[in-house]
Parts: structure tokens; C-alpha cells; sequence
């Protein structure tokens, strides 16, 4: 699929988008919405390089699957960002990425969006609780979920979002849905790239990757880039612009060795150095902020991967090892203000650092051409799985007369199936199962101790059927788990300690074609997801003796929740020199039979960041002159209004940012000059509320992280 971002503007700040009163309400109006696009959608391709690519939908294959398929072809709703929409949005790390996609929210509460969400489902934060992820990410098969938002995009071929539960083949960990994050693999022929960026806020970046054969079986990739800015922040009390900084480092590695006609061994390793800074709340909600410890968000990560695949007329195998490392350090200045800054004013800091490591092994076979069952007519995948973590922790609080430490461990095995079995000549079922066992331990510095065990099966059942010309209708329903888990924040009674399995029935129908002679590409999925026994995430806060205050994270389990809406994506390139695009998402959310910890009754309310649209349109404009191709590109993203919380009643407030570009291009190389958020428009990326301010006498309020401010910037690449 070529990148085509979302469709529509959202409404001004001070006015908010009604919501949706229906989910027939809402597939209503994004039918309509692709009526209006069929003269929107569809973006430019252009590589990384500067030159064009991929012209099609059809041509973009989706890895994330139990068999590599087009996204055209993949009955359930596809999102693909390929290297070329890539370059063209100035993506440099995920989350430049996730303003673009219908369906998908994130929340920052530190230097990178450290947290997502797909269709209002997903984790917004963690402290001292252990974390099973509701949103799966993976980097070349490698299992980085929950901690892997500073992956960068520089040499990246494609980045798949797979929305609602993948119970078939990646189980607990995706929920909601799945990120994944393919890198560009070694070449058959010597070929190179290099980029630098150069940018208001200090922005320098600088990457090179090159590729080609090693011998007549073997081929090599390495790429390297490194990331700097200041951030968005001036610290008034210390004088400094570089309190919220970002410098990042990313080296990766791949071999592809051809060990006979029917054996291909790949091989990865990778390594993501952030030495960030973290200095984003302050107590009047504005980006000048008065810490005197600031605080950071480091990260060190290093992976390797190892897959090996066999070719076989009646069966083939691939085999998949992944293994991460990774150490963490998370902190901030927890009174956010100077020592002496108010009479009542207290002086501390928090930091939690975490060492975790992560081992996955897939061994998966598929049936070859010869292997099919039931005279030729149903393929079949058997699959066995393993996971194994750790993550040791320990936090220095300045409120904890010792440091607090705990260490967590998880162990799944699970066992996989399907069979696509083609019923006539224009339709195929899809029937798949997991089977998964779920062991966890866990013990701390408190002297708790829990060792939970949960049995969980998911799988899918899909529909699909051709309507000509290379389009189809689907229906399908799949059935997604999370494991139960346990909370250790805080001194919590003993009934808030544990909580159970959450489960997660996703009902969708859906169409994929191209239409009007080609010219127009369209994706639309209706859905509707009911979840039982909801692992809610809610917060206490508790004023200490001393006058500090606890902020306190659990999460528990609600009765029940919906969550229905639709996603849109139109591509339209009938226009001489000239495509366009849109992409749109709508969402309706709400809970059943929930009370917050305070006591209030929250039944029938949205679900935290769950907002009711996101949208974004734009196009490309080009002509040839003497010097080149000359391009303008112009887009606009936005996103409704959402709750931070499912505990209080702190809301971001709807927002809409305009993206613009301009460049010329000529052979392999590339000069593009850009601009982000040119209105400069104030918009949230975190919220809490609690107290924290001596000035009111700690009153409960609610307090901000905001979304980067308006800049310009320069981008220039060179391919050989």
C-alpha cells in the first residue's frame, strides 16, 4: 500500500466535534466520507532517496501474517507506511508516525510517546507495576513492545499496523493489535544511502546505510543515524533550552545468507541508544518550567534476530528466534519546581530503572503447493511459540527511606493453527486457533509475592469474498486475550492487588478494491469490539505527612466494554501531476457497569484516550523543469477530543495541525524544505490530575504535557 493519511478537518479548539451518537451513526458518516473522497486520497511514492516507487496498492506485502500477504489481499483492517510515505512525512522515530493513522492514539508522559493505543485499547503509563501490553511491537520479528517508541525509521522499508485482537499468531501481547517495524533488507547489487536533516530547536540529524553482496550466497545491510534536538522546552530557573533534549543513536545490522535453493538464513542485530531529557509538566501548563533536578528518559537496547527459512513442494518452515536487552532509566523531578519555591513546597525526585530482557522463539510450518488438504482446496499453518522475560526493577524515591526493588518474570507457550479454505472460485474461509499458557512470578523489596497462572484461547474466523476486478468484501470475527497481572504501586488494600484475564470480541466487515479504472484505491472497515472483565487503569493521589503528595497507579477489572467504529483509507491519482489522500477514523467508546475508585459512577462513559476522530488529508503537487522535479506537498492531521483517564474527568481538547513541504528532486538525489504544526496550534499528549501546586494548597487540578510547537527544518539525501 502506498501512504495515504487520514481525511478530513477537525474542529477549531474552543468548539468540540459532537460525538457520534451511534456506531450505525458512524458508519453512516464515513460511508459518506468515501463517497465525498472518491475525488481524495493517495500519496505521492517517492523512496527515501528521492525517487519514485510503487505505484500501486496491491504491491505491498504485510509480514506481520501467518502468510507473507498483499495488504490489499488481508481481510481484516491493514494500515502499511512504506519508506517512500516514510520520507515524505519527515518521519525519523515511530512516533512521527502515529499522528497519521486512523484508530491509533498515544500517550507521551516522557520524552517519546511511550504508550499506544489502537481503537481506544492500550496501556497510557507505567511506574512500579509490572506491564503485559495491549499493543504488540515488533522490530524484524524481535519483541520490543512496551518499550520500543525510540525506534527509528531512517532505513526502514515499511511499518504494519494490524488493528483489533491478532489471537492467532502473537496471542497475550496483542490485544488491541499489532506495530510492526520491518527494516530494509540486504540487496542482491551495491546500492547506498545517506540523509541529513537540519531543523529549528537545535534538530540535526544524520544517517547512512549501505548494502550489497558479500560473497555469491551471502549479502549485508548496515545502517547507521543519529538524532539530536533541543526539545520544546526553555527551564526559566536553570536558564536552559535543552532540559527536554533528545539524542539518539541507532545502529542495525543484516545478513542474508542462501544456504541452498530451498534454505535462505537472515540474520539482524540491532542497537537504540537514547540519552533524552524529560522536563515537560509544569505547574501553569506551559512550556516554561522551574525543576531544579530535571529529569531523564534513557534507553539502551540491543537485539538480534535469527530466522531461518525452508522451501518444500508439500510443507515449508520458518524458524524465528528473537532476543532483546534492554536497560532503562526513568525519572523527574517530582515537585516539578526549585527548592524554596513556595513555603509549603517540598523537594523531590523519582526514578525507576529497569533491566529487562525478552527471548521469543516462533517455529511455524505452512503447507507448500503440493501440502494442501481436501483436494487442493484449504492451505494450513501449525505453529509452537515461546516467550521468556524478565525485568528487574528498582526505584529511587525521594520519599522512600530505601530503595524500592521488585523482579517480574513471564513464561508463555502457546500452540497455533489455521486453514484458508477456498469455497468455489470467489470465496475463502479462514478458520485459525491459539492455545496459550500464561505463568508469571513476581516478588519485591515489600516482601510481596504473586504467582499467577492463566490458560487463554483466542483465534479468528473470516470470510472473504471477490466482487471483481480485484476487489473483495470480508466479515470476520476474532477472539483476543490479555493476561491477568497484579499491582505493587502504592500501599493498595488487599482486594486491589491482583486482577483477572481480559477478553476481547472483534466484529468487522470490510472492503478492498480499486475503483474507477484504478484511480481511486479504497479501505473500509466497520467494526465493533466487546470487552469483558476490562483491565482499567486508575490512580489514587495521597497527601503524606511530610505535605508531599503519592500518586498512586493500579489498574483493576470493570465489567465491560464497547468499543465500534470505522476506519477509511482513499487514495485518488487521476489528476495530471497531481495525487491525493485521506485517511479517517471514527471511534465510539464507552463502559458498563464501572465505578472509579472515588465512588463515581462512570457507566455509559468513553473510554480514556479513545478520541471520536482522526483524520488528516492532503496531496502532492509536481512539474518538470530544467533543474529537476519540482514538488509541493500539503496535509493537515486531526484528532477529537479524549479523556486522559477512566478515573477523573480531565479531557484533551480537539486539535488540527497543518504539514507542509517543498523540494526538488532530480535521479538519486533529494532537497526538501518542510514545516510542522504551522499554526503553532497548543494541542496534549499527557494529562493527570491530582495535586501538586503549594499555591492552591495541593488542590486536585489537571496538568499538561504538550505536543511539539511549530518548526522548520531542511532535509537533503543522496542514493548511490
Amino acid at each position: 500500500m502506498i501512504a495515504i493519511w487520514h481525511a478530513f478537518p477537525a474542529a477549531d479548539k474552543e468548539s468540540t466535534v459532537p460525538k457520534p451518537p451511534s456506531f450505525l451513526t458512524a458508519a453512516l458518516a464515513v460511508n459518506a466520507a468515501a463517497l465525498v473522497a472518491g475525488h481524495a486520497a493517495a500519496q505521492l511514492n517517492e523512496d527515501a532517496d528521492g525517487e519514485r516507487s510503487r505505484p500501486a496498492l496491491e504491491e505491498v506485502v504485510v509480514t506481520a501474517t501467518l502468510r507473507e500477504t498483499k495488504a490489499s489481499q488481508v481481510p481484516s483492517s491493514v494500515t502499511v507506511v512504506d519508506h517512500a510515505a516514510i520520507a515524505s512525512r519527515q518521519a525519523r522515530h515511530l512516533d512521527d508516525l502515529l499522528g497519521a493513522i486512523p484508530n491509533l492514539n498515544f500517550a507521551k508522559g516522557a520524552s517519546r510517546a511511550r504508550f499506544l493505543q489502537l481503537r481506544g485499547v492500550g496501556e497510557r503509563g507505567q511506574f512500579e507495576e509490572p506491564l503485559n501490553s495491549s499493543v504488540g511491537l515488533l522490530v524484524d520479528g524481535v519483541d520490543l513492545s512496551g518499550v520500543g517508541t525510540v525506534v527509528g525509521m531512517f532505513d526502514v522499508d515499511q511499518v504494519e499496523v494490524l488493528r483489533g485482537p491478532q489471537g492467532t499468531l502473537h496471542g497475550a501481547n496483542a490485544l488491541a493489535g499489532l506495530v510492526n517495524v520491518v527494516t530494509r533488507a540486504p540487496t542482491e547489487v551495491p546500492e547506498g544511502h545517506g540523509a541529513v536533516d537540519v531543523g529549528s530547536y537545535g534538530v540535526f540529524g544524520a544517517g547512512v546505510a549501505v548494502s550489497g553482496p558479500l560473497s555469491a550466497r551471502a549479502r549485508g545491510r548496515l545502517a547507521a543515524r543519529t538524532d539530536r534536538s533541543d526539545g520544546y522546552i526553555e527551564n526559566v530557573h536553570l536558564g536552559r533550552k535543552d532540559t527536554d533534549n533528545v539524542d539518539e543513536k541507532t545502529l542495525r545490522a543484516r545478513l542474508a545468507f542462501d544456504i541452498s535453493e530451498q534454505a535462505e538464513l537472515n540474520l539482524g542485530v540491532g542497537v537504540l541508544d537514547a540519552d533524552n531529557g524529560y522536563d515537560a509538566f509544569s505547574l501553569d501548563n506551559v512550556r516554561a518550567t522551574l525543576s531544579d533536578q530535571p529529569g531523564h528518559d534513557r534507553q539502551e537496547t540491543t537485539y538480534g534476530t535469527v530466522r531461518l527459512d525452508w522451501h518444500g513442494r508439500r510443507a515449508s518452515t520458518q524458524a524465528h528466534v528473537g532476543l532483546a536487552r534492554s536497560d532503562i532509566a526513568y525519572g523527574y523531578d517530582v515537585d516539578w519546581v526549585y527548592e524554596g519555591f513556595h513555603p509549603w513546597g517540598y523537594s523531590y525526585t523519582d526514578d525507576y530503572l529497569r533491566d529487562r530482557s525478552t527471548l521469543t522463539a516462533d517455529v511455524r510450518f505452512n503447507s507448500g503447493p503440493d501440502g494442501r488438504l481436501f483436494g487442493d482446496s484449504t492451505a494450513w499453518t501449525a505453529g509452537l511459540y515461546l516467550l521468556d522475560q524478565d525485568v528487574d526493577l528498582r526505584r529511587r524515591y525521594t520519599g522512600l527511606e530505601e530503595d524500592f526493588a521488585s523482579a517480574f518474570g513471564i513464561r508463555r507457550h502457546a500452540a497455533y493453527g489455521q486453514t484458508d479454505t477456498t469455497l468455489g472460485d470467489r470465496t475463502t474461509l479462514a478458520v485459525g486457533m491459539r492455545l496459550e499458557r500464561h505463568a508469571a512470578s513476581y516478588r519485591d523489596s515489600n516482601g510481596i509475592a504473586f504467582k499467577p497462572r492463566d490458560t487463554m484461547v483466542g483465534g479468528r474466523l473470516a470470510l472473504r469474498r471477490e466482487v471483481g476486478n480485484g476487489a473483495f468484501l470480508y466479515g470476520a470475527v476474532a477472539r483476543g486475550y490479555k493476561a491477568g497481572g497484579f499491582n505493587a504501586d502504592g500501599t493498595l488494600a488487599a482486594d486491589l492487588r491482583v486482577y483477572g484475564p481480559e477478553v476481547l470480541w472483534n466484529y468487522e466487515v470490510g472492503f478492498k478494491g480499486l475503483l474507477r479504472d484504478g484511480s481511486v484505491g479504497m479501505r473500509l472497515a466497520l467494526f465493533t469490539m466487546r470487552r469483558d472483565d476490562v483491565q482499567i487503569e486508575s490512580s489514587l493521589s495521597r497527601r503524606n505527612p511530610d505535605g508531599s503528595t503519592e500518586f498512586i497507579q493500579y489498574v483493576g477489572n470493570a465489567a465491560q466494554g464497547t468499543n465500534s467504529g470505522a476506519e477509511l483509507e482513499v487514495h485518488y491519482s487521476g489528476l495530471r501531476n497531481t495525487v491525493l489522500f485521506a485517511r479517517v477514523g471514527v471511534l465510539e467508546s464507552e463502559y458498563r457497569d464501572f465505578v472509579t475508585s472515588d465512588g463515581e459512577d462512570f457507566d455509559g462513559r468513553e473510554q480514556a484516550h479513545a478520541p471520536g476522530h482522526q483524520v488528516n488529508v492532503g496531496g502532492e503537487f509536481t512539474f518538470v523543469t530544467m533543474a529537476g522535479e519540482f514538488f509541493v506537498r500539503l496535509e493537515a492531521e486531526a484528532r477529537d477530543a479524549f479523556y486522559f483517564s477512566d478515573n477523573h474527568d480531565l479531557k484533551s481538547e480537539a486539535y488540527r495541525l497543518v504539514h507542509a513541504s517543498a523540494g526538488l528532486r532530480g535521479g538519486a538525489w533529494s532537497v526538501r524544505l518542510w514545516g510542522k504544526n504551522l499554526a503553532d496550534e497548543d494541542y496534549f499528549v499527557r494529562g493527570f490530575r491530582f495535586g501538586n501546586d503549594p499555591r492552591d494548597g495541593y488542590t486536585a487540578r489537571g496538568f499538561t504535557q504538550l505536543g511539539a510547537p511549530r518548526r522548520f527544518g531542511v532535509s537533503i539525501s543522496k542514493a548511490w
